[in-house]
């Protein structure tokens, strides 16, 4: 979930947008419609309207109608855009404050199925098993082909304590999966530390809630503290020089508010462009800078990101890898980069449509490719996960479900995660960003004209 203000949908399962509240006179209809030749097309609408009022074999209302066809229109354009019944509008006035009830996952449409982006951690989808990827194709027995968001929402949501069977399609397996989730109030702690070496810690950004930035300020804080970081060296040194680099683990954490990401984002680049957005309308054209003033820190930074990181904390990780501020480690991201306003309408409901695409600062636009790592490392990944496959398999564990530990682990696996291994290797080198990627450059062009 990516927003421009604090937005919440009352329930766990959330969508990755970036949302915009517009006024509905930006987006009138024009006057001369009636002149244009797209007015014959409303001739269809209305005989095919009247048909289906008179021959249907239920009777069915104009409003019913109306509003079916407006929501069909909505949705073939893409499958962020809907309508908003009144009630659907009212959910998206209630407040984020980092605590909501549901299952704990970010969903998404993905080539016309319902797919998930991530599951928030310590949250119930995340403790039974659900990954980034999956794809969901029934609720409780029922097919989801063809279903909305917000249907898929409604389906999955209800009382704390409640129970919801997700049937699941994932690679590798050979049929389909149910997982049953007790509904829970999520309660979601957007920043975890912990202290890796002497000089180098360890933070994860599990979502950008309310106060990301400020939390994250403190946890570097306590490890600049931190008697394992400060090591044998502990008087010599100020506070603000005892951390020498962090990883800043952005895996699986699908997005969340987008001023909170430009915060993030400022506390390691102090000038310059964060991100801009770009439609065809003028006012969706908007760019968020760095500021100068404030905390800025200077220490190296390795970025961790994987397919369940989207919006948010794409727009993180794209910042500082533009601006070579850091590197990035693990595999491509989720790639979820499109912007959807909110445009009330005068009977009470709404729109919720696609109008821009947001850039990094160097006019990259990820929508579908996502952030390309620095150091791409799927196969090390992916080795990783059928090792542990392998080795669960063999002691037939009742909790088999067939996911890699390290992925699912909340704090640092050194003996175990191959990304967390080769992100600190890095920080403890002398290689800066530029020179890795200046390396790396020209060791592909070295090979490249060895082919040749």
């Amino acid at each position: 979930m990516l927003t421009r203000k604090p937005v919440s949908f009352g329930f766990g399962v959330i969508f990755c947008l970036l949302f915009l509240l517009a006024p509905y006179r930006s987006f009138g209809a024009d006057s001369g419609a009636k002149t244009s030749p797209d007015y014959r097309e409303l001739k269809l609408f209305r005989q095919v309207m009247e048909i289906v009022r008179k021959n249907y074999v239920k009777e069915v209302t104009d409003k019913e109608l109306i509003q079916g066809a407006v929501s069909g229109m909505l949705q073939s354009l893409d499958p962020h855009s809907s309508y908003l019944t009144e009630d659907m509008f009212k959910e998206l006035q209630v407040e984020t404050k980092g605590e909501f009830g549901g299952l704990g996952i970010e969903i998404t449409i993905d080539g016309g199925i319902l797919t998930v982006v991530s599951p928030i951690e310590d949250t119930p989808a995340f403790k039974v098993g659900i990954k980034p990827g999956d794809k969901i194709i029934k609720i409780n027995g029922e097919q989801t082909k063809n279903i909305s968001l917000h249907s898929a929402v409604q389906q999955m949501r209800g009382p704390k304590g409640t129970k919801v069977t997700l049937t699941v399609m994932r690679e590798g397996f050979k049929k389909l999966k149910d997982f049953t989730i007790t509904r829970d109030l999520i309660h979601v702690h957007s920043v975890k530390k912990e202290a890796l070496d002497a000089g180098y810690g360890y933070v994860k950004i599990v979502s950008f809630q309310e106060t990301t930035d400020t939390d994250l300020m403190a946890a570097i804080k306590e490890l600049e503290n931190n008697d394992t970081i400060k090591g044998s060296d502990k008087k010599s040194k100020k506070d603000d020089e005892r951390l020498k680099g962090i990883i800043l683990d952005l895996r699986n954490d699908p997005g969340g508010l987008l001023d909170q990401a430009v915060k993030v984002s400022n506390l390691f680049v102090d000038k310059g462009l964060i991100v801009y957005t770009d439609g065809r309308v003028k006012d969706q054209r908007m760019e968020f800078r760095a500021s100068p003033a404030g905390t800025h820190y200077k220490f190296k930074v390795a970025v961790l990101i994987n397919e369940g990181s989207a919006s948010a904390s794409e727009i993180v990780a794209g910042a500082l890898q533009d601006h070579e501020r850091a590197l990035i480690f693990g595999t491509k991201s989720f790639g979820k980069a499109s912007v959807q306003t909110i445009i009330p309408l005068d009977n009470g409901s709404g729109l919720r449509l696609t109008t821009a695409y947001y850039y990094t600062p160097k006019g990259r636009h990820i929508q579908k490719t996502g952030i390309i790592p620095d150091v791409d490392m799927k196969t090390e990944v992916q080795k990783k996960e059928e090792e542990e496959i392998a080795a669960e398999d063999a002691k037939n564990s009742k909790k088999n479900e067939k996911r890699s530990r390290f992925s699912k682990e909340t704090k640092a696996d050194l003996e175990n995660d191959p990304v967390v291994q080769k992100a600190l290797e890095w920080l403890k080198s002398d290689i800066t960003v530029k020179k890795y990627k200046q390396d790396n450059e020209k060791q592909i062009s070295d090979t490249t004209a060895m082919n040749q």
